[in-house]
């Protein structure tokens, strides 16, 4: 873990936004807003680091291996391995529900951790954070034969189980416009299957998407 210069960054980095309604007298700030400057940082880096490493690769294929790469469930696997989970400030009722394990709020807390770094440190840190933790994944994900994003996935799942092509409503916007989040909802035949959240269209959007795979692998 980094040496933070500013130790109020690297405790906002974990607040959960359930925190807050448990501990209004502290008058502190959840980490979504490093979330959002983290997930910025770290959508530039993998693009430019992939764009640099292969050359060889088409844009829909770099499109897809950054969506891979930086998809809910390896930021939630890398977040866990690190140990940002037991650094979490929940609500108890988060607690009870599992929220150090929760695949969405460890992914939202690497990201807030990364926007965190970046303003303590710098790029040079966020660089050689990023390049640690993520690198392996990078490696392993990079070798599939079948470079596919989420909402592919699920498309061909549903096209040979049900026959149709999913489409994505959003159901929900919430939040001020410069930390706006959204829910999404992948639906076949106007039956909803699945939802996901997401401080993007897209990320809700492959979110919901990842929820409907598993819905759909757990029915074999």
């Amino acid at each position: 873990m980094f040496q933070f210069h500013n130790p109020n960054l690297l405790k906002q980095a974990f607040i959960h936004r359930s925190y807050l309604n448990e501990n209004r007298q502290e008058s502190l700030q959840s980490n979504e807003r490093l979330e959002f400057l983290g997930d910025a940082v770290l959508e530039f880096w993998i693009s430019d680091l992939l764009f640099k490493r292969f050359p060889q690769f088409p844009e829909g294929s770099l499109t897809n291996l950054r969506s891979l790469i930086v998809c809910t469930d390896n930021l939630a696997k890398t977040a866990d391995k690190i140990g940002l989970g037991k650094k979490l400030l929940l609500s108890r009722g988060e607690e009870k529900h599992g929220g150090r394990t929760n695949p969405s709020i460890l992914a939202d807390t690497f990201e807030s951790f990364t926007g965190a770094i970046f303003l303590d440190q710098g790029w040079e840190a966020v660089d050689q954070f990023l390049t640690n933790n993520l690198g392996p994944s990078i490696d392993q994900i990079s070798k599939q034969k079948n470079l596919k994003d989420p909402k592919s996935v699920f498309q061909e799942i549903a096209q040979a189980r049900e026959g149709v092509t999913p489409n994505y409503r959003i159901l929900a916007e919430f939040g001020p416009d410069h930390q706006k989040k959204f829910e999404a909802g992948v639906y076949i035949n106007n039956r909803l299957i699945a939802k996901g959240k997401g401080n993007s269209k897209q990320k809700a959007e492959e979110k919901a998407a990842i929820q409907a795979t598993k819905i759909f692998q757990n029915q074999v």
